[in-house]
């Protein structure tokens, strides 16, 4: 007679969540950083582009749009990496950042 084991099996996906909550690598930090877009970029849907090619979460505290120039407070949400890489993104497409001094609810 086959006896059946009552362990039940742990799909892989749920063990790499696991591996990388162990490993400190899931977790998730927040950055304000001011944002100024070109004349060129202003029309472009570069918060949502940051949402979706870096699995940020964005949420706008403040913003100014001109003609000539854009100035976004960004709060991004996500792992460290991703920050990181969506920085180096915003810089490489021409728009300067500079992280938030003061809390801008406050100011």
């Amino acid at each position: 007679m086959a006896t059946t084991s009552s362990r039940k099996r742990v799909p892989k996906k749920t063990v790499k969540k696991a591996a990388k909550k162990a490993a400190g690598q899931d977790k998730v930090e927040r950055r304000r950083l001011w944002l100024m877009y070109p004349s060129r970029l202003i029309k472009e849907p570069v918060v949502w582009k940051l949402g979706v090619k870096f699995e940020l979460i964005p949420n706008v505290r403040q913003a100014s749009v001109t003609d000539e120039l854009g100035i976004v407070c960004l709060e991004l949400s996500g792992r460290r990496e991703k920050l990181k890489a969506a920085v180096a993104w915003l810089e490489k497409q021409g728009i300067r950042v500079d992280p938030v001094e003061i809390n801008v609810m406050e100011s």
